[in-house]
């Protein structure tokens, strides 16, 4: 039988457990890897890489280094949790929102119809 064990977890840990699945979310689609096959190469079911992403505190910790590995093979959880991961840095790059600008009187004569 399966028991819950978000209650018993206290709320420190969820949020180090969440953080942990964003990190893991976000190098992942960063190496431009779908979640069903990265769980497939970790040996996982992609449910349990879901749960992993959602810092589900039931998750195995070898299921989560094994995750990890299929993601970035050869990277620590402390390199994780360390150093900023170049393919990251690139997707932040293009998720950062670009402030909008008043356009030239130009630009809005060529837009006037």
């Amino acid at each position: 039988m399966k028991i819950r064990q978000q209650p018993a977890t206290p709320e420190a840990v969820a949020t180090q457990l969440r953080l942990l699945g964003e990190l893991l979310s976000r190098l992942r689609l960063a190496r431009r890897a779908r979640q069903a096959d990265t769980a497939a190469r970790a040996g996982i079911a992609r449910s349990t890489a879901s749960r992993i992403e959602k810092g589900d505190p039931a998750v195995a910790i070898g299921q989560v280094l094994r995750y990890l590995d299929a993601i970035a093979p050869g990277k620590t959880l402390m390199q994780l949790l360390g150093e900023e991961d170049p393919a990251v840095s690139a997707l932040a790059v293009t998720e950062k929102r670009h402030r909008a600008r008043l356009l030239s009187e130009t630009a809005l004569k060529e837009l006037d119809f």
